[in-house]
């Protein structure tokens, strides 16, 4: 009977679209702001969301950090709102609120029982040009951010190395400037600093509203009319005319030493193409080409590395493609102990040489294409992944339709189609290969 179920639920899978169910609107106020409304009536709930087309590689050199410092200064008061207000009001309302940066966008969401949504949508409206600053705010926050750095970044070593990877891999673009910052820049971020970033990227004509769950779209372009549709838009906003990498001609490498180190591990990062409008097809083959390579237990390098030659507790390949610019596909293997990072590098060298070379197993790639189809529509129970599927896409360069079409572009890939993405970037010359150690290991003797 359960071997039925699974079969049943297989086929099902296999023949539903992802987005069947998906009721998506969208439309554009005079202003030039972008509303995307999502419905779901299967709970009273709704997810306002404002993302704003602008991260940490849209800031100007010099003030690393100055995206996420003010992500956390929205927080503060307003012309009718006292600082710390915001959250506490929907504390009130049964809610709950927050916001992140990332390198291509900035996002605030709430929460909260669909009857509060027009509360939700002033408060919102009111931040996106009311905020008002002073420099007591400025050294409180500054602080925060700072303790934020020590706590995620400084006290990593891990997290260390991939800030060096970056820089090491974009020596031009600004993906090489860690989100929050580096701490030399933070600790001189000022009034200005903020003021002048809060002007240029925080206008209705540079952000998307999404509103997602127990909503109609007639009542949210009321709404987002009486809110949003007042404000003044920025008329000298320029486009997103990022710095852009040189092409990379020779592989780079790193060996980040830190006494704290417990565990060594290797691990490499090559450029790869991002999704882009209309064509998504190599993206979509470089995500299932991650999957089998070190999507889980049945991966390639976990049965070669791990099961097979024994030589490595941990091992995963992981790609991003939701991004703006150019992205990176990334190799990772922890040794066991007495293998060196020399030869568990070799060995996941070797190790992709021979999957290039092998028949790719087809059967294994449909069972990643049933799981990807599986766990996309488990996500349409959540009005937050709904709403933050869309937001991550139109804030780089992607369309409704992109968004759509992207289960069943994941799903036409071929056998052809991941050997070529293989090839594509495996190309040694687009890569940094970095080596995380302790000072007393051998590798870091050397």
């Amino acid at each position: 009977m359960l071997r039925f179920l699974t079969l049943m639920l297989g086929l099902t899978l296999a023949t539903s679209p992802v987005h069947a169910f998906e009721q998506v609107t969208d439309f554009q106020l005079d202003n030039g702001m972008q509303v995307v409304v999502i419905e779901d009536h299967r709970a009273p709930v709704v997810m306002n969301m404002v993302w704003y087309r602008a991260g940490s590689a849209d800031e100007q050199p010099g003030v690393s950090g100055v995206a996420h410092f003010l992500e956390h200064l929205l927080f503060k008061g307003t012309d009718t709102l006292e600082s710390g207000e915001f959250s506490a009001t929907v504390a009130a309302n049964g809610g709950r609120d927050n916001a992140f940066t990332s390198y291509d966008y900035t996002a605030y969401f709430q929460r909260v029982a669909a009857d509060r949504l027009e509360l939700m949508m002033k408060m919102e409206a009111d931040r996106m040009v009311n905020l008002r600053l002073d420099e007591a705010d400025i050294l409180t926050e500054r602080d925060v951010i700072i303790e934020e750095r020590n706590q995620r970044t400084e006290n990593s070593p891990g997290a260390l190395m991939r800030e060096q990877m970056d820089g090491v891999q974009y020596l031009n673009h600004r993906y090489g400037v860690p989100i929050i910052g580096w701490r030399h820049e933070m600790e001189q971020l000022s009034l200005q600093d903020a003021l002048d970033y809060y002007t240029t990227y925080y206008a209705p004509n540079n952000a998307v509203l999404v509103v997602a769950g127990d909503v109609y779209p007639d009542d949210v372009r009321a709404l987002a009319e009486t809110y949003f549709g007042v404000l003044p838009p920025n008329p000298d906003l320029e486009p997103r005319d990022r710095p852009q990498e040189p092409p990379q001609t020779t592989p780079r490498r790193l060996v980040f030493e830190d006494a704290r180190v417990a565990q060594p591990y290797v691990t490499r990062s090559y450029l790869a193409p991002e999704r882009n409008p209309g064509d998504q097809s190599t993206a979509a083959a470089l995500t299932i080409l991650a999957e089998l390579l070190g999507g889980g237990t049945t991966s390639f390098l976990n049965e070669r590395l791990q099961f097979d030659q024994k030589l490595a507790v941990y091992t995963g390949a992981f790609y991003r493609g939701t991004s703006l610019d150019t992205t990176s596909f990334n190799v990772t293997v922890v040794p066991i102990q007495g293998v060196s990072l020399q030869e568990a590098e070799d060995a996941m060298d070797q190790a992709l040489a021979d999957f290039m070379a092998s028949e790719i197993d087809e059967a294994h790639v449909e069972r990643i294409k049933m799981q990807l189809r599986a766990s996309q529509i488990y996500a349409r129970d959540s009005v937050e992944s709904l709403a933050n599927r869309y937001g991550r896409a139109l804030t780089t360069s992607l369309t409704i339709a992109d968004v759509q079409e992207w289960p069943d572009v994941l799903q036409a890939v071929t056998i052809e189609d991941i050997r070529a993405a293989g090839e594509l970037v495996f190309n040694e010359r687009q890569s940094v290969t970095g080596w995380l150690t302790s000072p007393t290991s051998e590798e870091g003797s050397q």
